[in-house]
């Protein structure tokens, strides 16, 4: 263990701030004689997933296990109750307890499927730990709180920080609620150093008032030192809010955010990103980066570095299974081949789907109905000028203008039928 895991940081474009750097590096090289650095970063569980703006600093973490050092996630269910002003204009909605509980746990298993617990180490882990901030803050009195924390943190310094300061500078202000947040995290850093150990907190770049606030609580209360580093939140060149869509936000969860739209979501992005995401939201070595880009560059045409990074995403986040399914279901979408049932299959979910009988796809004008059962198609008539207009593929061949009957084979695997109206409108038959 040493501190090349800074230098691979920082080849990444990882490092937006740090504290005393010759320190931090100082004591990730004294590793093997004093013991791996424990290194912690926080969840609020405002939603029951996270989202993909989490990726960086929970790979991060990430990171510093596969360095050799110790991982602490915290999911913070006591943070998530006041809400963090950073980055925000308006106050927070609170959480009720029960919503919290839910989120708490959703956000857990997420958790739990980035870092390396007991019972799945590699050989040289340490294992990583998944806390809950409420552990240690549920139970201690306001006036308990006040003097043990609360006495050591200066106005000043709470004013000092950005996010204070532009909410105070705004119209809606901000409550004493959101304005002591920063105690709250800053005492979360205390108690993780006191009960774990922990050297390091990480966060994104709006974290460091919280970090710092942290570390000059661990000083003046424990006279010890800590550290802090973090990351840039990451943009993208086009200056559209990175991971938003025109459906919204790309979360982690495969029941908000299907894997599928998370892999063509990579696929697409601006040839001047690639480069830069490959580095902050892959595992991919850096040099393997540089020969990818460099592959790219001969043909970018390809989208061979975006092809990489959405399997390395959608990987990271889902697993190789469905990664190969999201794959599978472009290929359904966009390829020029007549889909196999492994293929269709893979649409599942991907597409509207409709069950239908196999009586129901036999006679003479067994398009016209299926084409209406679809909805594709708002009338048998609307079936009929839809087909002769050209407009209608079946397993992504189009159709004669006069066709009134499926072709034969249009049954995959006896069960399934891919449907296509236009560029875009498409929907699956499910033969039952």
């Amino acid at each position: 263990m040493s501190a090349a895991i800074l230098d691979d940081l920082a080849a990444r474009g990882l490092v937006q701030d740090s504290t005393d750097a010759d320190a931090l590096r100082a004591r990730l090289d004294a590793a093997d004689d004093l013991g791996p650095v424990t290194v912690y970063c926080g969840f609020d569980p405002t939603a029951d997933s996270l989202h993909i703006g989490h990726l960086v600093p929970l790979l991060l973490l990430r990171r510093f296990q596969d360095a050799g050092h110790r991982a602490i996630a915290l999911a913070g269910g006591a943070t998530g109750m006041v809400g963090d002003p950073s980055g925000r204009s308006d106050e927070r909605n609170l959480l009720d307890g029960e919503t919290l509980t839910h989120n708490v746990a959703a956000v857990a298993a997420q958790l739990r499927s980035f870092l390396r617990f007991e019972g799945g180490l590699r050989p040289g882990d340490e294992p990583a730990l998944l806390l809950d901030n409420r552990e240690w803050t549920e139970g201690v009195g306001v006036l308990d709180f006040l003097r043990d924390v609360g006495k050591h943190v200066t106005v000043g310094t709470m004013l000092g920080k950005e996010s204070i300061r532009a909410r105070l500078a705004g119209d809606q202000g901000i409550s004493f609620t959101e304005f002591s947040y920063m105690l709250l995290q800053a005492n979360d850093f205390y108690e993780l150093h006191a009960r774990h150990g922990c050297e390091i907190q990480v966060g994104g770049s709006d974290q460091w008032g919280n970090i710092t606030a942290g570390i000059d609580l661990i000083r003046r209360r424990s006279a010890a030192t800590a550290h802090g580093l973090t990351v840039p939140l990451v943009t993208r060149a086009d200056g559209a809010k990175f991971g938003k869509t025109a459906d919204g936000t790309l979360w982690l969860s495969p029941g908000r955010t299907l894997p599928y739209e998370l892999h063509q979501y990579f696929v697409n992005v601006d040839d001047r990103d690639v480069e830069r995401f490959l580095l902050q939201l892959t595992l991919v070595p850096v040099e393997e980066v540089a020969d990818v880009v460099a592959e790219h560059g001969a043909a970018p045409e390809r989208r061979l570095a975006q092809q990489r990074l959405a399997d390395e995403v959608c990987t990271l986040v889902h697993g190789e299974d469905a990664t190969h399914r999201a794959r599978l279901a472009a290929r359904g979408l966009f390829g020029s081949e007549a889909p196999t049932a492994e293929v269709l299959d893979a649409l599942r979910g991907v597409v509207p789907e409709t069950e239908v009988a196999a009586a129901d796809l036999a006679g003479d004008e067994s398009l016209i109905d299926a084409l209406s059962v679809s909805g594709l198609c708002s009338s048998r008539g609307d079936a009929r000028r839809t087909v002769a207009g050209g407009g209608v593929r079946v397993n992504g061949s189009r159709v004669a203008e006069d066709a009134t009957a499926l072709p034969g084979d249009a049954v995959v695997d006896g069960r399934l039928v891919l449907l296509q109206k236009g560029k875009r409108n498409r929907h699956l038959l499910v033969v039952t």
